[in-house]
């Protein structure tokens, strides 16, 4: 889910800027390592939810960039709906006790 979300926000990224965009957005309290981002991100493209093309980044590295498909937007909306909906479960644990 996160991983769409930062595409949704910020368009076409590379594995390196989603990681970076995903701890700056969590003010560094979540942090996605390359064995976990990489294998998701092939995930997401066999399944059709983000598309990738190589090019060059700003050193002029070699990189591939990833970019959130119409498929993607829709598991986003439904990943994000099943989170309220987990999130209201635990609050109300949670306002139990």
């Amino acid at each position: 889910m996160l991983i769409l979300r930062v595409l949704a926000r910020q368009g076409e990224l590379h594995g390196f800027e989603i990681a970076k965009a995903i701890e700056t957005l969590s003010q560094d309290i979540l942090q996605v390592e390359e064995g976990s981002l990489y294998p998701a991100l092939q995930r997401m493209l066999i399944k059709g939810w983000v598309r990738a093309e190589w090019g060059a980044t700003e050193e002029n590295r070699r990189a591939r960039y990833y970019r959130l498909t119409a498929a993607g937007r829709k598991q986003l909306e439904q990943e994000i709906a099943r989170f309220d909906r987990v999130i209201g479960a635990v609050a109300r644990v949670i306002e139990m006790a």
